[in-house]
Formats: structure tokens, C-alpha cells, sequence
């Protein structure tokens, strides 16, 4: 049966064989909590019988909310409704903004992740299932369920557990659901992809979904360590990702998001911070767009077997001052919720 939540008011008219019109009134009662029974009176019954025939509702069920005690970021540990199997758990994090009562939503698109970069909790779990577009969507409803008057999502980054790009067709279904006016009404702009670097999927995105941001993680700007870091450069080298990236930005105008994790003593030296500044200045040179560089602090996946350590603070500021030297200016993004596993990087859904 059709998951309705995971369709489009498009979609829906051309599955259940009804009109857009009533496809628009029934995608928006779903979205909004409504059954689809008495508060839509004015849907023919004939059209609502079609939809229940071949429609339904599914749920998530939440195994846990946990609340940071550093920060106001929230992390929910989820699962189908209808399957109680702890390696099916997966996690969701609400993340504050700058403006009060707006949240950016990261959501996972797979149950565990097949890529096993070295410095991902996710990582280590291998990868155990494709999460369903309506399991992706729901993981945002969830979210605002919990959210006060005045408050809303205002964006969302697919940046939790798994490989977005090995998941895409169910992604870009996800992403057409929460910026339907219908449904979510979420600005395509405000939503991110999150890559260890797959160039198809890339390519794919900035050709079907141009409004709608990308984001890479790098690991090292020297393709040796970025190998040892992320097994993925085995099939798909920097080079490679980098070129479906120029094409991402000469097709959407959109500046993408490059995330460097430091860890210390494997990839925040000086020839790292140089090499990481010859990709941005080539990339800008290339595309006329240039990445947005956000340099994150490694937050611990592991208390017993954890193989890397923060940057110190004085090295990641010398790590940093080089590249202003070289006109490459960087954004330090905050990675809140470590208390609670929820930062970047530790998304393991432990039960």
C-alpha cells in the first residue's frame, strides 16, 4: 500500500487515478494530523475510498528523546511502528538556529552506512537498510510534533545516518515532499545533501533538485590521507567528486558546503591546511562559486576504542590562519549535543 505521507500531491493523483485538486486536500491532512475521514467531507467519497484502498499512514514509533544539557539541540532515537528489531533503530537531531524558535532538522536516509569513514559512529555499523521516503519525511514530522507556538522547521540537512547519495531516489522524494506547499512547505534552499563523495549522485541532484544545497565532506585535501580516512577515494578519488562539484555549482549557481573534520596529528598540519587551500582557490577559479568551509572539532565516537583526538585549540587556529593567509576564509561550525551523542558524528542509535 502507498505510503501517503512519502507522496506528492502529483504523486498521489496519478496513483490513486483522482484529481490534484482533492490529491492537494488529502497530502495536506495527512501533513497536518487530520483523518482522512470527517474533516475532509468536502473529497468525493468515491476519491477517499480510492485512496484507502491503496493508502495508508505508517508510523514511526520514538524509543527515546534525549535533551543536551549543553545546548538546545534534541536528538530522537526512532524506529517503524510495526518492527521492534534494535538493529532497525535510526536517529534524527533537532538543531537550534540562530533566530529564536527556528530549527533545522538531521535527518538519516539509511539504517547504518556502508561507506565506514574511520571518524563516523555511523561508520562502524555497516550499512543494514535504505530508509523509505516516508520514513525520511516522517523523521521531520516527528520533530515538529515537539515543537512550541510559534516555532517551526525551518530547514533540513541529510547529514544523520547513512550515504544520501546511495539512497537518492528515495531522498529526492523525501525533499519534493517537504517543500510541497501541501505537505511541509519547507524552502528547497534551506535544505542540504551531505556527501562523502559519490560524483553520479552529485550530478544527479544539481540536474533534478537545483535549488537545493550540497554539501561534501572531505576528510584530507591530500588524497593519500583522505584515503586512509574515508574508503569510499578507493572507487571515488577527491578529483573526481571535486569535478561533479563544479558541475553541481555551474548548474545551480549554489555555493556548496565543504566540511573538514580536524583530527589531531593526521590531517591538521600545515601542508594539510595548504592543500585544503589550493582545492578551495582551484574550485573558485573553475566554477566562479566559491565553497562555504566549515572546520569542525572531532567529537569522540567511542569511549573504550576511539582511534583519534581533537585538535588542540592553538593548532586548529594556526590550521586556520594559514588559510586566511591564502585568502581562503573559514567558518567554525558548532557541533552541539555531544553530550547526548548527538553531534556530528556520533550517530550510532544505540538502544
Amino acid at each position: 500500500m502507498l505510503a501517503l505521507q512519502g507522496l506528492t500531491p502529483v504523486a498521489l493523483a496519478e496513483s490513486a487515478a483522482i484529481s490534484l485538486a482533492e490529491a492537494r486536500k488529502i497530502v495536506s491532512a495527512v501533513h497536518r494530523d487530520r483523518d482522512l475521514g470527517v474533516p475532509l467531507a468536502e473529497v468525493r467519497r468515491v476519491s477517499l475510498e480510492a485512496v484507502r484502498a491503496r493508502g495508508h499512514v505508517p508510523a514511526l514509533a520514538l524509543v527515546r528523546e534525549e535533551s543536551s544539557q549543553l545546548d538546545p539541540f534534541r536528538k530522537l532515537l526512532l524506529r517503524r511502528a510495526d518492527d521492534d528489531a534494535k538493529d532497525e533503530l535510526f536517529e534524527t537531531v533537532r538543531i537550534p538556529l540562530e533566530r529564536p524558535g527556528r530549527y533545522s532538522v538531521c535527518v538519516s536516509s539509511q539504517v547504518g552506512c556502508a561507506l565506514a569513514c574511520t571518524f563516523c559512529a555511523t561508520g562502524r555499523l555497516g550499512l543494514r537498510r535504505n530508509l523509505e521516503t516516508w520514513e525520511i519525511v516522517e523523521q521531520v514530522r516527528w520533530v515538529r510534533r515537539g515543537l512550541g507556538p510559534g516555532e517551526r522547521v525551518h530547514g533540513v540537512v541529510f547529514q544523520g545516518m547513512g550515504e544520501p547519495m546511495a539512497n537518492l531516489d528515495r531522498v529526492i522524494e523525501a525533499i519534493r515532499v517537504l517543500c510541497d506547499p501541501s505537505a511541509q512547505a519547507i524552502d528547497a534552499r534551506a535544505i542540504t545533501v551531505c556527501t562523502s563523495g559519490l560524483p553520479t549522485g552529485i550530478r544527479r541532484l544539481a540536474r533534478e533538485l537545483p535549488k537545493v544545497r550540497l554539501g561534501l565532506s572531505l576528510g584530507s585535501a591530500i588524497p593519500e590521507v583522505r584515503r586512509s580516512l574515508m574508503p569510499i577515494d578507493d572507487s571515488f578519488s577527491l578529483d573526481s567528486v571535486i569535478d561533479a562539484g563544479i558541475e553541481h555549482a555551474r548548474t545551480t549557481g549554489l555555493s556548496p558546503m565543504w566540511a573538514m573534520t580536524l583530527l589531531h596529528g593526521v590531517n591538521d598540519g600545515e601542508a594539510h591546511a595548504h592543500a585544503l587551500a589550493d582545492r578551495v582557490l582551484d574550485f573558485t577559479q573553475r566554477s566562479g562559486v566559491r565553497p562555504r568551509l566549515s572546520i569542525l572539532a572531532y567529537n569522540r565516537i567511542d569511549e573504550n576504542d576511539d582511534p583519534f583526538t581533537r585538535t588542540p585549540l592553538e593548532r586548529e587556529d594556526q590550521y586556520r590562519e594559514i588559510m586566511r593567509q591564502r585568502g581562503v576564509f573559514t567558518h567554525k561550525r558548532y557541533s552541539g549535543g555531544s553530550d547526548v551523542a548527538a553531534a556530528c558524528g556520533q550517530l550510532a542509535a544505540r538502544p
